[in-house]
């Protein structure tokens, strides 16, 4: 059994005092959602998970605050046992930022609990409902030989698993996490099974790829069994012994890897993903210290097995970047020596071009990552660092705790594997957008360079050639809405999440205005920037229930466009007035000043922080127009001109 994934090796193992500062937690003042997070931060057995989630547990019973953990409640429902998984889920959420509660129903009661609208998982008002179900919960029926039989079984299956989603969508409007299904380990045919209709093999890789496209076109959510299972082995997966005995899916020595899995989905839900991965260079991305070797010396050749080793590394950082992962590097060198082999280098795959950010100097790694984080404007648990350096590791783990620092083995063969077995850039949508994100921050950077060049704020936006644009929420932009609603943490006045199926109400609602906003310039398109969502509170009155920006254009005055189109169409609509709320997070400290600096007054406070503004509409004037040409479609009014 590969102790990579039995042991989540990518994590520190475990502190021998680990239970004595889980102890010590009942007397640590404040809130203890960091300290629980860093606890969860190693590679945890299943009782050091149970351990854990008692204290979670405890930490809540207590009335403590986990801060700055985010609530997510997941029902979930299966029919086998999950006693032993239910604490392990609470804490491997705790190590991707996630104070998961798990509403747990009676076994085995799946269909019942879904369909059932007073059931206790639809009156839970859970935030995602996973379908952990194994192939023993399908309705298989082998038809050897027979295609059409075949076929009736898949579609049958199918429908069952769409109609418990249906139920969920019906009743709660909860996400709908499935899993996809391991096949036993037991052929009939052998290496035939595949090819046979009508074989539980064969059934079950046509219901995987059915239930893939089911939930892809609804937008729930699948975790990859088959994948994992495959990975760790299907006879390591299957424990028929433990089937019989507990009525347990899988071994329980992959508790804490399944664990994990699912942590990384509901992380992922809530927008905690890595959007950006840190290179440290030598003997990181290529072999050798280029300092001291010279260009002739690194290795990173084909038919070289330590070159390939490094090659491997800088193939999966691209292929990162083609999904839409922005690539940096920090590396304590000369600035000139570390670019060397990216231009010189025949055999390099990495290019300047491929990174966004660039920093060789002598400062630690720490301050390198923290300047990378300012500069790309976003947070440091987006930042996923790459190092063979142990000392380096734990230094950033030390000062920053926010970065995600997989742990490498000794041998370089092993970085890429383990990189990717840590699942820091798990995601749940693809929408067009994310395969350009690279390109935006690489963007990003040329920007910076001509803002130096420009001579002043305004001379540099002027430069821009900014086209806004403005539209309602349609069904074209609505997976990147609800994925901008559901990931966006700094720019975000109240951080509310949203569903697709809630962002389609208010889409189709004519008394709630929308907005999209797509934002062009010189260097290229930064797509969809910026969603609002005004509510009626009263006849003339909205509330301002969302307004989020992506941080990628700050500094370029959108959110006074933004404003300004708000403005236009509440007068449209007869609306005087606007209210404006501010809920204090540990991520939007950057908007504490929104709606003070707009023009808006304040008209209440609340013990926890949060703010409330008012603006008058027919007294809404002054906001910084900036050179930038705007362009509305979709509304009733016309498009505005060319603001100057």
């Amino acid at each position: 059994m590969n102790p990579l994934y039995s042991e989540l090796q990518w994590l520190l193992p475990a502190p021998k005092d680990f239970s004595d500062r889980l102890k010590a937690l009942n007397s640590s003042p404040g809130p203890l959602g960091s300290e629980l997070r860093a606890l969860a931060l190693y590679g945890l057995n299943l009782n050091q998970l149970t351990k854990l989630a008692k204290a979670i547990a405890r930490a809540r019973t207590d009335g403590k605050s986990l801060d700055p953990l985010i609530p997510f409640r997941l029902a979930v429902l299966s029919n086998s046992t999950i006693d032993l998984m239910a604490p392990a889920l609470v804490a491997s959420a705790a190590r991707r930022g996630i104070a998961l509660e798990v509403i747990q129903p009676s076994y085995d009661q799946v269909a019942q609990e879904a369909l059932t609208p007073d059931s206790k998982v639809n009156s839970s008002r859970s935030d995602a409902v996973l379908f952990a179900l194994d192939y023993r919960a399908l309705p298989l029926k082998q038809s050897l030989g027979d295609r059409d039989a075949s076929a009736g079984t898949i579609d049958g299956v199918v429908g069952y698993l769409r109609m418990l989603r249906d139920g969920i969508k019906t009743n709660s409007n909860a996400v709908c996490i499935f899993q996809n299904f391991a096949a036993p380990v037991e052929p009939l045919f052998g290496s035939l099974d595949r090819a046979v209709p009508g074989t539980i093999r064969s059934l079950i890789d046509g219901i995987n790829r059915e239930l893939a496209e089911l939930v892809h076109s609804s937008n729930d959510v699948l975790v990859d069994i088959t994948g994992l299972a495959e990975t760790v082995g299907l006879a390591n997966w299957h424990d028929t012994q433990l089937w019989n005995l507990a009525k347990f899916s899988f071994s329980h020595e992959f508790i804490p890897l399944y664990a994990d899995h699912v942590g990384r989905i509901v992380a992922a839900l809530r927008g905690k993903s890595g959007k950006v991965l840190v290179l440290d260079l030598d003997n990181t991305v290529w072999g050798g210290v280029i300092g001291d070797d010279g260009l002739e010396g690194i290795r990173i050749s084909q038919g070289d097995a330590i070159g390939e080793a490094y090659l491997a590394v800088q193939r999966m950082a691209l292929d990162l970047r083609e999904r839409g992962i922005v690539l940096a590097v920090s590396s304590k060198n000369t600035d000139e020596v570390a670019r060397a082999p990216f231009e010189q280098h025949p055999e390099m795959l990495l290019k300047l071009d491929h990174i966004a950010v660039f920093q060789a100097n002598w400062n630690d790694k720490a301050t390198n990552i923290q300047a990378i984080a300012e500069e790309l404007s976003l947070g440091l648990d987006s930042i996923v660092f790459l190092d063979d350096n142990p000392a380096e590791r734990g230094l950033v783990r030390r000062l920053l705790p926010q970065v995600a620092v997989p742990e490498l083995p000794e041998d370089a063969s092993g970085y890429a594997r383990t990189l990717a077995a840590g699942g820091y850039f798990e995601s749940v949508t693809l929408a067009a957008e994310d395969l350009k994100r690279a390109g935006f921050y690489r963007d990003n950077a040329k920007r910076a360079v001509l803002q130096k060049q420009a001579g002043g704020v305004d001379a540099y936006l002027a430069s821009l050639n900014m086209t806004v644009t403005f539209q309602p929420f349609d069904g074209k932009g609505r997976a990147r809405i609800v994925q901008l609603i559901n990931k966006s943490n700094q720019y975000n006045l109240t951080t509310r999440r949203y569903t697709e199926a809630s962002i389609l109400e208010a889409e189709s609602d004519p008394t709630v205005f929308t907005l999209q906003v797509r934002l062009a310039d010189i260097f290229g398109d930064n797509g969809m920037i910026s969603v609002v969502i005004c509510r009626p509170v009263g006849d003339e009155t909205w509330g301002i229930d969302t307004w989020l920006m992506s941080c990628r254009v700050l500094g370029r005055k959108v959110e006074h466009m933004v404003l300004r189109k708000i403005v236009e169409e509440a007068r449209a609509a007869g609306i005087h007035k606007l209210i404006g709320t501010y809920r204090p997070t540990d991520r939007n400290k950057l908007v504490v000043d929104h709606y003070p600096r707009l023009g808006f007054s304040r008209v209440g406070e609340e013990v926890s922080g949060l703010t409330k503004w008012e603006l008058l509409v027919e007294r809404a004037t002054g906001w910084q127009t900036v050179p930038m040409e705007v362009v509305s479609t979709g509304f009733p009014i016309a498009a505005e001109a060319p603001v100057s």
